[in-house]
């Protein structure tokens, strides 16, 4: 603003200099409220006016002026000197502004109050400032309410300040409430509002006053220009984004750097980080907000390498990395597994004193975890002072995502116990534990929390329930929530298809495909891996090979080494063993290891060694260590009698030093996860167990039961190799389900390998004989046994 302009109402009498220029204190109260809200004056003689209004005051003044702004001034020079200077109580609550200590801010406005001294526009201001970075919106209504008394609320400075401390406080219809009950808006307080919505997440709403703003011929400065960005960003509005940087230009705010390193921002949100990056070297000067801008910018659109560059760039160029930039650039290195550069910046954190930060620390729990050091990320996390909501869910997904179930769901738990309420993110994080374990009831109670607590509306909570239900067995239930579900995306979608597809449902899974074809709903390679995985759970061939040539006709996909995998692994399990060998040969992509064992499953049930050998010898060749192979083709040579092989292998894997992982069976039973292995006698139930046992297996051989001693592959007697069967822990661990469960509940059991022929079998029988369902997950797909039949139809 033109300082001329400002002081031509004043009528100033002029002196023989600058200095014995006169004002009246009542004009000089109101200049001086100008420059606290709007900076310093740049005019040396409206400076030196001020300078002499203030020598005029009484020399206690000064002192007491000088120690408030320190924050010196003790309680009792405060109490000796209240009655006599107002003007000493307002510097003071100015002072704890000015140096963040809202509380005190607002205790001595309370004072002040009670004292009689009347708060002007400056002591308004300030309060309220503290009201809005302390989130205190109940202080800010009472003020608004003192303001409102004194007739001030039109003010357009107070009402920008009202309308800013509402929006930090989340209360947007108080701050839309504020704007409109001001008839002359300045763009100030258009700039405000339009902040206040865009920080709050509602850039639609942003971007409607922007407009209007215009509409009513308020020029926008660079705060608005910095303020409306982020929502062009939020909606990647790139278009719009490019005419505000055209904008920028041509008002020379491009240079600024301010709003450099918002376009920076909107640029790489928009994922157009190429672009940004040419902005940000173009700027004149860059700090540390603009560095710590385009690192984000290159970790946001997955060029973790480029931003590690970047970062390493910046300290060579002798910028110190804040706070901002620990947080920016931990997440690279979890990224891409940098745990020694993690730690190297962990110490940086601790030398400079950022350790004790919540954010930074939650986010180097974070980058611990997800580098596999979950041990480290719990130590730290156990050891900050204060833990958030957004602490507990790092660590929480931290041992999530590293396959440590019992304690995902342990400190759920403990995080409730502390008073802090989950949100959408933990949910997501602890819903895959409670289907690791078959936890039904317990995530039948985090699905009850998140209906409560209002975020099972959530597309991302909607989807981990609905993961939970059909890893859990009941797909009936998952379905139903699917359908509830206000909002679907592909991974809804996909989640949804994956679930038939592992109970079985090949045509359900290939329905819902075509409905998410009509939605419009594009898929992506995730979903076409859950397609062909439900096509050959089901013996779909002809349906498997449409969809792999549909995934590159019709979207564009090249399948991965995935989607071989499955349509290997379907070919094979429906005996077509020669079309998988070819399908082998002739792919693009070198076959890893999960191909060649997809040939060798199907080797396995069709019982073809030459295949089989072939299959295995690339396999040993690309993980020598994996016993599962080994195991697989010794079953070929077992079932074939060929048992000199069986013994030549069993001497190589031993030679080898491969370990078999052995099998085991899961049963939770009243939250309480019992585990058996094969031949387990170490249960304390273990007599009543085998006793249960043995009478169910008496009536199974009355019923026709009979073993299947070929898939035990030891070369012993038949009697032995019976009672081997009997000892398998899926077997011991249905037992223990039928004694410890009430009559008519489903057991549900967990299998780390695929359930053995034998076991397939004596469950139907044991289904019909104890009139229970039986619902077993193995390695590969679950089994509903019920009234002697699987749901599987015997091909798994």
């Amino acid at each position: 603003m033109n300082m001329s302009l400002i002081f031509i109402p004043c009528t100033p009498c002029l002196a023989s200099s600058p200095s014995q220029t006169f004002f009246s204190s009542t004009h000089l109260n109101s200049y001086h409220y100008y420059f606290y809200c709007y900076g310093p004056p740049t005019s040396i003689f409206v400076a030196a006016a001020i300078k002499q209004w203030r020598r005029n005051r009484v020399q206690k003044t000064r002192q007491v002026l000088v120690c408030a702004n320190q924050n010196l001034l003790t309680q009792t020079e405060m109490d000796k000197h209240k009655q006599s200077n107002a003007f000493m109580w307002k510097e003071k609550i100015r002072g704890y502004v000015r140096n963040g200590l809202w509380d005190k801010a607002l205790s001595m406005y309370s004072q002040m109050q009670r004292a009689g001294i009347e708060p002007d526009k400056l002591v308004f201001l300030s309060v309220i400032r503290a009201c809005g970075s302390l989130s205190d919106l109940q202080a800010g209504k009472k003020i608004h309410e003192d303001i409102i008394e004194r007739g001030l609320e039109s003010d357009v400075f107070v009402a920008s300040a009202l309308a800013s401390m509402y929006a930090k406080c989340g209360s947007l219809d108080n701050a839309r409430q504020v704007f409109e009950r001001v008839s002359e808006r300045d763009v100030v307080l258009w700039t405000t509002i339009i902040a206040g919505y865009s920080q709050n997440g509602q850039p639609h709403e942003a971007l409607a006053f922007f407009k209007e703003m215009q509409v009513q011929a308020i020029k926008p400065n660079s705060v608005t220009i910095i303020s409306v960005l982020p929502a062009f960003a939020d909606l990647l509005a790139l278009k719009q984004g490019k005419q505000i940087h055209g904008y920028a230009i041509r008002n020379g705010f491009e240079s600024d750097v301010v709003v450099g390193t918002a376009l920076v921002d909107m640029y790489a949100k928009c994922e157009n980080v190429n672009i940004g990056r040419k902005l940000f070297e173009r700027m004149p000067k860059q700090n540390v907000v603009s560095w710590n801008a385009i690192i984000a910018g290159y970790s946001q659109n997955g060029h973790s390498h480029e931003a590690l560059a970047f970062f390493n760039a910046m300290q060579i160029q002798g910028i110190k990395p804040n706070s901002i930039t620990m947080i920016t650039i931990l997440p690279v290195c979890a990224d891409l597994l940098f745990l020694e550069q993690g730690k190297q910046i962990h110490g940086y954190a601790i030398r400079n004193g950022f350790e004790s930060d919540v954010v930074v620390s939650t986010a180097l729990v974070d980058m611990y975890a997800k580098c596999g050091n979950v041990d480290i990320a719990h130590k730290l996390f156990k050891r900050m002072p204060k833990q958030n909501v957004v602490s507990w869910n790092a660590i929480i997904s931290g041992y999530s995502q590293n396959g440590y179930p019992h304690e995902t769901l342990t400190l759920f738990n403990e995080m409730q116990v502390q008073g802090i309420k989950p949100n959408s993110i933990a949910i997501v994080s602890v819903l895959p534990a409670c289907a690791h374990l078959l936890a039904l009831e317990q995530g039948k109670q985090i699905h009850g929390y998140s209906i409560r607590s209002g975020v099972v509306s959530d597309v991302t909570v909607g989807t981990g329930l609905v993961d939970m239900y059909a890893k859990c067995g009941n797909v009936n239930i998952a379905h139903k929530l699917f359908e509830r579900m206000p909002e679907k995306n592909v991974v809804s979608w996909t989640a949804m298809i994956l679930a038939y597809g592992i109970h079985g449902h090949g045509e359900d899974a290939l329905a819902l495909f075509s409905q998410m074809q009509e939605t419009g709903t594009k898929p992506d390679h995730v979903t076409f891996t859950a397609i062909l995985t439900a096509c050959s759970h089901a013996g779909l061939v002809d349906q498997g090979r449409k969809y792999f040539e549909c995934m590159k006709l019709d979207y564009g996909l090249a399948p991965k080494l995935e989607h071989y995998a499955c349509l290997v692994d379907l070919l094979g399990r429906a005996g077509h063993l020669d079309e998988a060998r070819d399908i082998i040969k002739n792919m693009p992509l070198k076959p890893d290891a999960n191909v060649w064992g997809a040939l060798l499953g199907g080797c396995r049930i069709h019982c073809n060694i030459e295949l089989g050998e072939e299959a295995a010898k690339h396999l040993l060749e690309l993980e020598l260590s994996n016993a599962g192979y080994y195991v697989l083709l010794s079953n070929i040579y077992a079932e074939a009698h060929r048992w000199e092989d069986v013994v030549k292998l069993r001497t190589m894997i031993k030679e080898r030093g491969v370990k078999k992982q052995a099998g085991r069976s899961v049963v939770v039973v009243n939250r309480e996860v019992h585990t058996f292995l094969v031949g387990d006698r170490i249960h304390p139930q273990s007599e009543k167990i085998y006793a249960t046992l043995e009478n169910i297996y008496g009536q199974m051989k009355k019923a026709g039961y009979v073993p299947d001693t070929n898939l035990v592959l030891q070369d012993v007697e038949e009697e032995a190799k019976e009672n081997i069967l009997c000892s398998h822990s899926e077997k011991l661990a249905i037992s223990f389900g039928i004694i410890s469960t009430s009559q008519g509940t489903p057991i549900r059991i967990m299998k780390n390998l695929r359930v053995c022929g034998d076991c397939h079998n004596a469950t139907k029988f044991i289904s019909k004989i104890v009139g229970r369902e039986i619902i077993v997950r193995d390695a590969n797909r679950f089994h509903h046994f019920k009234n002697g039949l699987c749901s599987c139809g015997d091909y798994w």
